[in-house]
């Protein structure tokens, strides 16, 4: 009747005639050979993911570390030091992501990037974090996909690739970083500048500030050219860009303003206190 649910075909046959069927079917049929193919294939491809988003999450908490290290180059009396071992982390980072083009070999990337982005945009984050302490500039893609470039250390690790394999694995292994996630680990770099600025002003450094407001407003401008028209997550990030670029400005206004009159061992406090006032019109917080 109407309203009843349908009945399936294979209803119409007694449960015991479909255990017969069941039994009856033979496993070497080229049939079941070609299901028990495509189930290997889906495992594999299925462990291989497993594996790349492991290294993506090893990737983005040292890439975490590293940030978490160089915010203290404004406070550290040796700043130098503190490059040099953000360099021995981000070495280690390009290792984890030397294993990622080695699983990647042979296959298309974008099947598996939603497994290793998160981890390339926080290695971005990371690089060009470092890069703007040293140049006070933007790194390009390209300079960081030519630090992706990786080459066999010794023979005995280009044995061991070749014999895991069956095709003859080439000495030279590469992974290029996505424009995507290029401009979403830049999108992230504005927050850590935000915060840079509010460690130089805690130190006293009055200079720091403006520099990031000119280069942060540079930035905001070129994501503003892009618009809608780019991918969905990079205009998800404007909004974010944005506040840190409102913060970074207030914290200029503030020592333009008012620099003269307040010591600076109490600029930090209030501008900790203005960036709240921000927050609460702005419902962030």
């Amino acid at each position: 009747g109407s309203g009843g649910f349908r009945k399936r075909k294979h209803d119409n046959f007694p449960h015991g005639q479909r255990r017969e069927e069941k039994e009856n079917v033979n496993p070497s049929s080229a049939l079941m050979t070609s299901f028990k193919s495509f189930q290997l294939e889906l495992d594999t491809r299925h462990d291989k993911y497993e594996r790349l988003v492991k290294l993506s999450r090893d990737i983005t908490i040292e890439s975490k570390r590293t940030i978490f290290l160089l915010h203290r180059f404004t406070s550290a009396p040796n700043g130098e030091e503190i490059l040099n071992e953000s360099e021995v982390k981000l070495d280690a980072v390009r290792r984890k992501i030397k294993q990622v083009a080695q699983e990647l070999i042979g296959e298309d990337m974008y099947q598996f990037h939603r497994a290793i982005s998160p981890g390339l945009q926080e290695y971005v984050e990371a690089v060009s974090f470092q890069y703007f302490i040293k140049t006070r500039s933007l790194i390009s893609v390209e300079e960081i996909n030519k630090q992706l470039i990786f080459t066999a250390e010794d023979r005995e690790e280009t044995t061991n690739m070749t014999s895991n394999s069956h095709d003859k694995q080439p000495h030279t292994w590469s992974l290029k970083v996505t424009p995507v996630d290029y401009l979403l680990g830049v999108a992230d770099l504005t927050g850590e500048l935000m915060r840079l600025c509010i460690s130089s002003v805690g130190n006293g450094d009055i200079d720091t500030p403006f520099e990031l407001s000119q280069f942060l407003r540079q930035i905001y401008d070129g994501f503003t050219f892009i618009g809608n028209t780019g991918p969905y997550e990079v205009s998800k990030k404007l909004y974010t860009l944005k506040q840190s670029l409102a913060k970074v400005e207030n914290a200029c206004y503030t020592l333009k303003v008012r620099g003269s009159e307040i010591p600076k061992h109490m600029l930090a406090d209030v501008f900790s206190t203005k960036t709240e006032l921000i927050d609460q019109e702005e419902g962030l917080s």
